[in-house]
């Protein structure tokens, strides 16, 4: 049989290999509503707990510094353990996090809840890219990586529509506690279906975890990685925490209709993240980066200078925005995970992911500060965001071409 087309690098069979990248799939699926159903709340949020587009920042980059940190205090440890364990217990802690948000009475409550569910999803997220590198060969590894990057599609199609929904009914406690019930049994599922991964312990055993971080710290090319995931970052998230305030109070969309904006996206990347990632394994992982990113220029500018515009041609920019924004991650995950030395991929993708959540909250309180509330609610700067997500899009494009595997 032919190993490299039936089987994984740690001999997974076809099927189960596709059982794992789906459970994968869904524990993103999780991560991903929780972190984004803030954004879309936003209004909610400002108008209930009386707070401005700063503390709103704050509310949002929480979650993400905690994850940067506390992923950054994983590297020295992430690769002395069996991969599935170690998902299994930054996976509860997540729940239990998401379980505290739901219960949250006030924003320092809700802010102190975040902060606990980033510090395990820091973890968690590196610990997914890891154990996909492990299982996945290379010449698959674009097509695992856009199946898991398109649960964000399925959350915008699925979670945040009916987080929305429940929210908009009930209040927006009932969103984060219905995502814990969901995550609580995904729980189960990987626990069911993910394989045993310690292939890596073996070779690092007599390694140090501070060994581990320096060798990862060593490599120039690791580098590189870590200022491409930087630029992305920074051209994504300075931007996507502000849309659905910006939609209700500048472009005069309803509270009601924001769900729209989020699953028509949804719909639309959850085809093209599968379809870029194909693309990446085909014609090359740098090639389509540069390509989807060049083009997702021209949606930021578009979405930070909208006026009072229908809802029709608002979701219509707002879908491209998605579909070249996050399209765009699909090949440079690929990309970044091919740079890492299979014995310190753990500690390396717990690097990366530290930066790029670290970043993540970097932009969003930038953006926050360079953002303010003008007369009648209306946010101003929004287009001076654009021209910082702009710059850090070119920057991207030129380190990528300078990576090597």
């Amino acid at each position: 049989m032919d190993i490299d087309k039936h089987h994984s690098p740690v001999g997974l069979p076809q099927f189960k290999e596709r059982l794992a990248i789906f459970t994968l799939a869904a524990i993103q699926f999780t991560h991903m509503v929780d972190f984004v159903i803030i954004m879309p709340l936003g209004p909610q949020f400002m108008r209930v707990f009386s707070i401005g587009s700063s503390e709103f920042g704050l509310l949002v980059s929480s979650y993400t510094f905690s994850a940067g940190l506390f992923g950054l205090f994983g590297a020295f440890f992430v690769d002395k353990f069996d991969r599935k364990s170690l998902l299994l217990f930054t996976y509860s802690g997540f729940t239990i996090g998401t379980f505290f948000c739901s219960i949250a009475t006030n924003f320092h409550f809700l802010l102190s809840a975040r902060v606990v569910a980033g510090a395990f999803a820091g973890i968690l997220w590196s610990t997914i890219l890891a154990i996909i590198g492990d299982i996945i060969p290379d010449s698959r590894r674009g097509r695992a990586t856009g199946t898991v990057m398109s649960a964000f599609s399925v959350a915008s199609i699925v979670g945040i529509p009916i987080g929305l929904f429940f929210a908009n009914s009930f209040g927006w406690s009932f969103a984060f506690s219905g995502l814990s019930v969901i995550s609580f049994f995904v729980l189960i599922l990987s626990w069911y279906s993910l394989p045993s991964v310690k292939g890596h312990i073996v070779k690092t055993d007599e390694i140090s975890p501070i060994r581990s971080i320096l060798n990862v710290l060593q490599n120039s090319n690791h580098y590189k990685a870590f200022f491409l995931t930087t630029t992305l970052m920074f051209g994504g998230f300075s931007v996507i925490p502000y849309i659905s305030p910006y939609m209700v109070s500048n472009v005069k969309i309803a509270e009601t209709d924001l769900p729209y904006i989020y699953f028509f996206g949804g719909v639309f990347t959850f085809f093209t993240s599968q379809l870029i990632g194909r693309f990446s394994d085909r014609f090359g992982k740098v090639f389509i980066f540069k390509i989807v990113a060049a083009i997702s220029i021209i949606p930021i500018v578009l979405i930070t200078n909208l006026p009072v515009i229908s809802l029709f041609l608002a979701i219509s920019v707002t879908t491209v925005f998605m579909i070249f924004v996050s399209g765009r991650f699909v090949p440079a995950l690929a990309l970044i995970n091919s740079v890492a030395d299979p014995k310190f991929r753990g500690s390396f993708m717990s690097v990366n992911s530290s930066v790029q959540q670290l970043t993540a909250g970097l932009a969003s309180s930038l953006a926050g500060f360079i953002i303010i509330t003008g007369k009648h609610g209306l946010i101003k700067n929004y287009d001076k965001v654009g021209y910082v997500s702009i710059v850090a899009t070119i920057l991207s494009l030129f380190i990528a071409g300078r990576m090597k595997k």
